[in-house]
């Protein structure tokens, strides 16, 4: 990147109102970045991985439930505990398929009422909602599935949900690229990003959800994509998935997630 503050579409310049921006060099502040007291942020670097529903509700006093994650959990075909781990050349949790054709390993906040905030709380289209991801791809990518975003469901099938918006790459739908997922009130729309989806790549995904409630589609800070108004009044649910579609073990790796809304409607 070219030295200074820029934009993904060049050198940036005042009046600086056409974010994101980018520095290429340090930046000392002397002073806290204090963040707008009108958003609910919360913030998942999972410190404890994800594991099965089942082990979460052991009782305290097995090993096993105390290590596991307080917000997430994980599901899917052939999921098991061991196969959510955390990275070992790789900052964060790697999500494995246990190495069969349709194997699954999803990633999402415990359901059970109570449990978390990133449940709890309703994440709507009125809200204003952000989320957030920070994902790396495997080494191959051949046959294989990930999606990553907000839907009210766990299944990466497209016609599931009636109301949706998250990323999408499978090889089975011969694709090369990152595909933008949104469906407003059963009207599916399968867009293409024009990012290309690489072997070991790190990958920034976001979702912004205005005030008009449009979601807006980020990939690497670069605006990909924005819907037309979603239904209103429909809670989201964050979810990060990969599947195997063949019979070799795939993985994903996942560093962070954040999402945060608009404190009151």
């Amino acid at each position: 990147m070219a030295k200074g503050m820029r934009t993904p579409k060049g050198p940036a310049s005042p009046p600086y109102t056409n974010g994101p921006y980018e520095m290429s060099e340090a930046i000392v502040l002397n002073k806290p970045v204090v963040e707008g007291s009108n958003r609910y942020v919360l913030t998942a670097n999972f410190e404890q991985t994800p594991q099965l529903s089942a082990t979460i509700d052991q009782v305290w006093t097995t090993e096993a439930a105390r290590n596991a994650n307080r917000d997430f959990e994980i599901l899917g075909t052939s999921a098991a505990d061991a196969n959510c781990l955390f990275g070992t050349t790789v900052g964060g949790i790697e999500l494995k398929t246990a190495g069969a054709d349709d194997d699954q390993l999803i990633v999402l906040p415990h359901l059970n009422t109570g449990a978390t905030a990133w449940t709890g709380v309703p994440w709507g289209t009125e809200n204003q909602v952000a989320w957030e991801a920070v994902i790396k791809t495997d080494s191959a990518i051949l046959t294989t599935l990930i999606w990553a975003g907000l839907k009210l469901t766990s299944t990466p099938v497209i016609a599931t949900d009636a109301d949706q918006v998250f990323f999408r790459f499978s090889t089975d739908d011969v694709d090369t690229t990152w595909h933008i997922i949104s469906s407003i009130g059963d009207v599916v729309i399968n867009a293409d990003s024009g990012i290309t989806v690489v072997a070991s790549t790190i990958y920034y995904l976001r979702i912004e959800i205005d005030a008009s409630r449009q979601a807006h589609f980020f990939i690497n800070n670069r605006e990909v994509y924005r819907t037309t108004a979603l239904t209103n009044d429909v809670d989201f649910i964050p979810y990060v998935g990969i599947q195997a579609l063949d019979g070799v073990a795939r993985s994903v790796w996942l560093a962070k997630e954040k999402i945060s809304r608009y404190m009151y409607e």
